[in-house]
């Protein structure tokens, strides 16, 4: 019943409305009037709250109640209610207690309705209570499955069923489709009435397609092509592999990184200007589609001036950091030499006892000239301690691989650069969606608390390739990789390999921190079956197991000791027709056990490892075979790849030059053991297309043209590449290119028949065999292309030439 005086809340879920009524029987001046009504209608236009006021006459000022009289209530008790409304028999109450009981009981968001009116001395309090949950259930459900979905809504079976939370569940449920990639995911949420004012909540799910970055455009690059911009984020163009990718689905947090990368691009290409005036977004029509648009401001490109040091710092010589400064008058300003600079020599004061010595690096900028002239200061900075890193956030991954990515521990003098160092040591690890790392206020003044925020993500992936090259035919790889297992920051992968030529499965296990120091350690498994009919007339088979460590001897280099056992069997196959196998691979025949140990060691100064325009990379390795097993050698290998850039890093030149010599002792080495050139290697020639061969007639009078292999090489490379003038969309450049090189030595150039009344004799002479070609690179849309034209043009009658070779894979 609804009367005079009543307060009533109407509500339907968290779409209910409230309306207010004013029936207000004592006369009053029309302005009176006309001012309570506007009064009333800013009250309902500002509460958040419905209510239904009180009639004025039925309580003029307080009125005492004696009786709270509850109805409607089915499951929940009357006392409850009255507790909730705040409302206690026996005590005078005015209209607007009874308006904000109302309120109070509604909020619960156990009734649909709430109607409060007073009736003589008793206050009648009727409800309509909301249903109760039975059960929950999702359809249409995939990618995200019920498990998932349950853990992200807050509705539970059992519970008052408000339409407001139900909307709010799914909204949370799409919310969890976009992180995936799905804006255009829908959730309809959908109640099923049962016996006993119960319902089925039902969530209708409609997943969609994943939303895509159709294109993203550059505006106001002028000095940087955008083709280069697109390689330097993260954010990726969806293609026709977009299925196999995730780098190509839309993410607001990653272009908010993409944001930061761009700015370090530029900042390592000279541009200190440089700002991103807006990153922007828009969805297609369809919602099938994002159209990423960066609006940039390069400003001017600037080179390096004169480069000084100075210090304040009482003992500190400014002589000896000069030979740390890595910059270069002339040289294009790249913040890369500021930051080595800085580390090198806050190093070097460390180093002389001083641990709070800062290096702070003060710029003057000339905006006519375009130079910046820095002048590295060395003071002495507040005596500041690391009083604890607090991780927060890591559910899978251990405390432990967290800290070590920190050069400070507990009790450490405070390094705001090896805090910066460890945010991307622990960004670079792609364990987390999120990272955060931050200093906060300490116990006292000179302590600091670091406080790292993480958010893990998946880190197991199933992927494979697929490929193409003219040696190998048509490639497909299948991995199974888990990149932190146990969140232990261990690395472990199973891989299958099958193409025209091998097939392979492999087993690796790596541990970067070996008893969390800077060491690592691991082992691979490997089978593989080779086809060597192309070059020679046998079919290889290994097994074998390989564990090794690594470790840094430099900030740029590091050493890899390995041990490797294996078996490796070769099976001589005669070829069709009349052809046959070489008397030398005959005599190699069988199985053999190699036990070798061996080392690499990397130097790296490069200045991407992918894209590299300037530094060089150098490697040494050797192998010693005969601890054990069959075999007994001694393998060594050489090489130094130099690059530099021209035309602000368009034009790229490259020199390699690289050579091996493998020595055996006892026996003669194997042909499974010498060096091959050819294919990528040696482009002009067919893999094994040159150096010692065995051509002619066997001991019976067939034909033979098998390839040997030799104990000794050199070969250099020189490549230019360069962008062809056609728009950055198109993926297009050019490269020339030329191959020098021989391939030689063989322990015994002869063998005798069986009966002794025959000898075969191969050259092993170490000719020169040198070709120039051109390329064509596309960066398509199924992956990195390559196209070389080669021609021999130094070369011995019998080699395999090859003229034209084409590569194309896809790792992902």
């Amino acid at each position: 019943m609804t009367g005079p005086g009543a307060a009533k809340t109407h509500g339907q879920g968290a779409r209910g409305r409230n309306m207010t009524m004013v029936n207000d029987r004592v006369a009053r001046p029309r302005g009176m009037v006309r001012a309570l009504c506007l009064a009333t209608w800013a009250g309902l236009m500002t509460s958040a709250v419905p209510f239904w006021p009180v009639n004025a006459q039925s309580i003029q000022s307080t009125q005492r109640f004696d009786t709270i009289d509850v109805r409607g209530n089915r499951r929940i008790e009357a006392e409850t209610i009255r507790l909730y409304s705040g409302l206690e028999a026996g005590k005078a109450f005015s209209a607007e207690d009874l308006n904000l009981a109302s309120r109070k009981i509604f909020a619960t968001g156990l009734f649909s309705d709430v109607n409060v009116q007073p009736s003589g001395g008793t206050v009648v309090i009727t409800v309509t209570e909301n249903p109760t949950i039975n059960r929950i259930s999702f359809e249409g459900n995939d990618i995200l499955d019920d498990d998932t979905l349950n853990t992200i809504i807050n509705e539970r079976p059992r519970r008052a069923y408000t339409r407001g939370g139900a909307e709010a569940d799914a909204q949370l449920i799409i919310d969890a489709y976009r992180q995936s990639g799905r804006y255009g995911a829908e959730v309809k949420p959908v109640i099923i009435e049962q016996p006993d004012n119960r319902v089925d909540l039902v969530f209708e799910v409609f997943e969609g397609e994943v939303t895509e970055v159709e294109s993203i455009t550059f505006v106001g690059n002028k000095q940087i092509s955008s083709r280069r911009l697109r390689r330097s984020i993260q954010t990726q163009e969806a293609n026709l592999l977009s299925f196999l990718f995730t780098s190509d689905n839309y993410d607001p947090d990653r272009l908010e990184l993409d944001k930061q990368m761009l700015r370090r691009y530029y900042l390592e290409h000279g541009f200190v200007d440089f700002t991103v005036l807006s990153a922007a977004a828009e969805l297609s029509v369809d919602r099938t589609g994002f159209y990423v648009t960066f609006a940039l401001d390069e400003g001017e490109q600037y080179t390096y001036g004169p480069a000084t040091v100075s210090t304040q710092a009482a003992g500190l010589d400014p002589a000896e950091f000069e030979p740390l400064i890595q910059t270069t008058e002339g040289d294009t300003y790249n913040i890369r030499d500021v930051e080595k600079t800085i580390d090198e020599m806050t190093f070097l004061a460390g180093q002389k006892g001083y641990a709070f010595i800062q290096v702070r690096p003060q710029v003057v900028k000339d905006e006519v000239n375009h130079t910046i002239s820095i002048d590295y200061q060395l003071v002495e900075g507040p005596k500041v301690y690391v009083e604890r890193i607090d991780i927060r956030g890591n559910t899978s991954t251990l405390d432990r691989v967290i800290r070590r990515q920190f050069d400070v521990v507990e009790g450490d003098a405070f390094d705001s650069r090896a805090i910066e160092r460890a945010r991307q040591n622990i960004s670079d690890l792609d364990f987390f969606s999120k990272e955060d790392v931050r200093v906060e206020p300490g116990s006292d003044d000179d302590r600091a608390v670091v406080v790292v925020d993480v958010e893990e993500k998946l880190t197991g992936s199933l992927s494979f390739g697929v490929g193409y090259s003219s040696s190998d035919g048509p490639i497909g790889s299948f991995v199974i990789a888990e990149d932190n297992f146990l969140g232990r920051g261990q690395q472990v992968s199973t891989q299958f390999v099958i193409s025209g030529e091998y097939q392979s499965v492999a087993f690796d296990f790596f541990e970067p921190a070996l008893l969390d120091r800077d060491l690592g350690a691991g082992f691979n498994v490997y089978y593989r079956q080779t086809d060597r009919t192309d070059e020679s007339s046998y079919n290889e088979t290994n097994i074998g197991f390989q564990p090794r460590m690594v470790f840094p001897l430099s900030e740029s280099g590091d050493l890899e000791v390995r041990y490797r056992i294996s078996q490796d069997e070769i099976d001589p196959i005669d070829r069709s027709g009349s052809q046959r196998t070489s008397e030398f691979i005959k005599a190699e025949e069988g199985t053999r056990l190699t036990s070798s140990i061996g080392y690499t060691y990397t130097w790296d100064e490069r200045d991407d490892p992918v894209e590299t325009r300037a530094g060089w990379l150098m490697k040494i390795s050797q192998d010693f075979a005969g601890i054990g097993g069959d075999s007994y050698y001694v393998k060594n290998v050489a090489s130094m790849k130099g690059f530099t850039s021209f035309l602000d890093g368009d034009l790229v030149l490259s020199a390699e030059v690289e050579g091996g010599a493998l020595i055996g002792f006892d026996d003669d080495t194997t042909v499974t053991e010498r060096f091959f050139l050819g294919g990528d290697t040696f482009r002009g020639f067919t893999y094994g297309g040159f150096g010692p061969r065995d051509r002619g007639t066997d001991f019976s009078g067939h034909g033979v043209d098998d390839a040997l292999g030799g104990n000794f090489y050199a070969v250099t490379r020189l490549q230019a590449s360069f962008p062809l003038g056609l728009p950055d969309d198109y993926g297009l450049y050019g490269g020339f290119f030329a191959d020098i090189g021989t391939l030689w030595g063989l322990d015994s150039t002869s063998i005798t028949s069986a009966n002794g009344n025959q000898t075969r004799t191969v050259d092993d002479a170490p000719n020169l065999r040198a070709a120039l070609g051109v390329s064509l690179f596309w960066d398509s849309t199924f992956g990195p292309l390559r196209f070389n034209l080669a021609y021999p043009v130094m070369s011995e009658k019998g080699d395999d030439k090859e003229y034209f070779r084409f590569t194309a894979g896809t790792r992902f």
